[in-house]
């Protein structure tokens, strides 16, 4: 059910769309979105529907603040005359978002867009977009309808464990002993929804169904505008002009809004292009990890579960902008440049189609002073375009949309209280003040985090050309240990701020926590127990051969099943015979046991011994008649023989040991 729900959010909508506007229904029929069903065992499994009874319960709770709106409201139209009208140049998320802000406060309102593709279905699809707890309690406050679909068609991530690891196979820190963060807490102290995913072409079709088929112009491209002091006319690439009261610029980090304000200005360039895709692909610990960074030098990889069986992935790497790739080159190109990497990095890119396989140069740019003029103002992307590191770009575009629709209103109810004219002017400029700051500061984490994750070294050498010997010695890098010290320090601080920093301003939406999002009850122990973190894993064990001279050995986690590994099969044990031809393996060589989950190898006296070569790379002979726990990504040798020397991974129940896996893992 989950995967065909999702293969449908991401497939090409069938409905025909007229030159200039939406359709009425789009993908839906109804009123009602079918949730995707999570894939995690720990999450309630149903993402709450959104039904009419529990929107009434929310809209009474909120009832006196819809009065007040609606007196204000008709108060100022009787004063004025007329409603303002807002226009819009740009029909992405921040766009929409503001469209249905300003719609539902009253306003008459108008969005253009050039290419209304990535909700027709027709465009290349972009991915899913994260949509963190302070987004989704601003779009609470904005319509909680629509918040409720929304929330009902994501994915929840911030219900489980996320953060830094290193990304390389001979890592310091083994798969799952790294930097946790957690996002749950923050959202759930002050009531807040919990973070989640979301197919960007879905969130489109959400909002643009609540904002309606007749406010949005396809094919129409903002090219210019003129602000009389009176009113703003746009200038549309056909030649067609409209007006309105104000103009909000969220045409994007390319925005011609922003250039006819203040000149032709380029962005800046990150210093890395960034691969990504979607891959059919489960890993086996689905259930305990939502998203994570794997750290790199002058390269980093992030990963998350975007619901329905797929993985999300985003493929960061140094280098000048402008690159192509050749023909079906990017997968290869990819591991080519992670090929060193551990298997969570190499399986999702095996796992992922090239055809689904995109490539972009990151670019943002530099926060500013001035965000408009006169009756005219930026919102998202356009004014303060972000590095994708925070996942904030499109939450700081949603909570630009709250506020200015917050200040418009507020203006509307002065003027009707003082029976003069709406001073637009003054609210945009109150809305830019507003919002300054908190977006400033975002936008530096981000860059920040980049610059973190891009200069990451795990030993002395790594990039020092001359001096990359060091690395051998295995000496941890200064800015790593003191780097991992200042993030486990200062990450609670920041997550508590970037989620939950901007619910006392959200007017009219009382703080409240969904059942339904309740996490695993061993969320806190994962945080705390790297080894609780591990057991937690629920896939198959394997341990796969680094030739082709023996076969894949299943590992099963039950209590009482053993292995013995020798030259001879022992059919009076009692277990599972493992027999290995090999002179160096002994007739009963060692014996492979289970024990709350975790697995452990004892060596029995054999004559050429037991090897393990761990994450670190350290390579080491187990002693006799001693269990030895054993980890993944871990090297075993029968006899240091390479005919018998198998790799430790562990994949999903939904996932198989594939040659082409296999093959990877030989070289590996």
């Amino acid at each position: 059910m989950g995967s065909t729900l999702i293969y449908t959010s991401l497939s090409t909508s069938t409905r025909v769309f007229s030159k200039t506007h939406l359709p009425t229904s789009l993908l839906f029929p109804n009123d009602e979105l079918q949730p995707i069903v999570n894939s995690t065992n720990f999450y309630s499994n149903q993402i709450l529907k959104h039904n009419k009874k529990s929107t009434k319960a929310i809209k009474a709770t909120i009832s006196t603040a819809e009065t007040t709106i609606e007196v204000s409201k008709t108060a100022a139209v009787a004063t004025t005359g007329k409603r303002l009208k807002v226009l819009v140049a740009g029909g992405g998320i921040g766009g929409l978002v503001f469209a249905l802000a300003a719609k539902k406060k009253g306003f008459e309102v108008m969005v253009f867009e050039k290419d209304l593709s990535a909700i027709r279905g027709e465009g290349q699809y972009r991915g899913p977009i994260q949509i963190q707890s302070n987004a989704l309690a601003a779009l609470e406050a904005i319509d909680m309808d629509v918040a409720e679909q929304v929330m009902a068609a994501g994915c929840v991530t911030g219900d489980r464990i996320n953060g830094l690891v290193d990304g390389c196979k001979t890592a310091y820190d083994r798969i799952y002993k790294y930097v946790k963060f957690d996002t749950f807490t923050p959202a759930v102290e002050r009531g807040l929804p919990v973070t989640r995913v979301i197919s960007r072409m879905t969130l489109q079709q959400i909002l643009a169904m609540a904002v309606g088929e007749e406010l949005i112009m396809n094919e129409s491209n903002v090219v210019d505008f003129k602000d009389d002091g009176n009113k703003v006319t746009v200038t549309l690439e056909n030649g067609k002009t409209y007006e309105g009261d104000l103009l909000v610029g969220a045409d994007g980090i390319w925005s011609k809004v922003r250039r006819n304000l203040f000149g032709l200005t380029e962005p800046d360039y990150s210093g890395y292009t960034c691969y990504t895709g979607i891959a059919d692909f489960v890993p086996a610990d689905i259930d305990s990890v939502g998203y994570r960074v794997f750290l790199g030098h002058k390269q980093y990889f992030v990963s998350s579960d975007v619901g329905g069986g797929k993985m999300q992935w985003y493929a960061f790497h140094n280098e000048s902008p402008g690159g192509v790739d050749p023909p079906n080159g990017k997968k290869q190109r990819l591991l080519e440049i992670f090929g060193g990497w551990c298997d969570n990095v190499i399986d999702l890119l095996l796992a992922t189609d090239e055809d689904a396989i995109l490539r972009r140069d990151i670019y943002d740019r530099s926060p500013s002073f001035d965000w408009g003029k006169g009756r005219v103002t930026l919102l998202g992307d356009s004014i303060h375009a972000m590095q994708p590191n925070m996942g904030q770009g499109g939450c700081m575009a949603i909570e630009d949309s709250y506020q200015l629709a917050l200040d418009l209103e507020k203006a509307l109810d002065k003027s009707a209280k003082s029976g003069t004219s709406v001073d637009v002017v003054a609210s945009l400029r109150s809305y830019e003040s507003a919002r300054k700051l908190r977006v400033a500061v975002i936008h530096g984490m981000a860059r920040m985090a980049a610059i973190m994750a891009s200069t990451y070294k795990a030993y002395l050498g790594v990039g020092l050309g001359p001096l990359s010997f060091l690395t051998k010695f295995r000496i941890p890098h200064p800015g790593r240990v003191g780097g991992r010290f200042f993030i486990s320090q200062a990450m609670p601080l920041m997550l508590s701020w970037v989620l939950g920093g901007n619910s006392e301003k959200l007017e009219g939406r009382a703080p409240q926590c969904r059942l339904s999002e309740r996490a695993n009850s061993q969320l806190q122990r994962w945080f705390e127990d790297d080894d609780a973190l591990e057991r937690a894993i629920s896939g198959e064990w394997f341990l796969l051969p680094l030739e082709k001279s023996c076969e894949a050995i299943s590992l099963s986690r039950t209590k009482d099943n053993q292995y013995i590994i020798g030259s001879v099969n022992h059919e009076d044990f009692p277990g599972t015979s493992i027999v290995l031809d090999s002179p160096k393996v002994s007739k009963k060589h060692a014996i492979i046991s289970c024990k709350n989950g975790v697995f452990y190898l004892t060596d029995m006296g054999s004559e050429h011994g037991t090897w393990i070569t761990d994450n670190e790379g350290r390579r080491y002979r187990l002693p006799p008649n001693f269990p030895s726990r054993f980890h993944p990504s871990d090297i075993i040798e029968i006899g240091a023989d390479k005919k018998a020397s198998f790799r430790v991974k562990v994949m999903s129940t939904q996932m198989k040991a594939t040659e082409e896996t296999s093959a990877v893992l030989q070289t590996a």
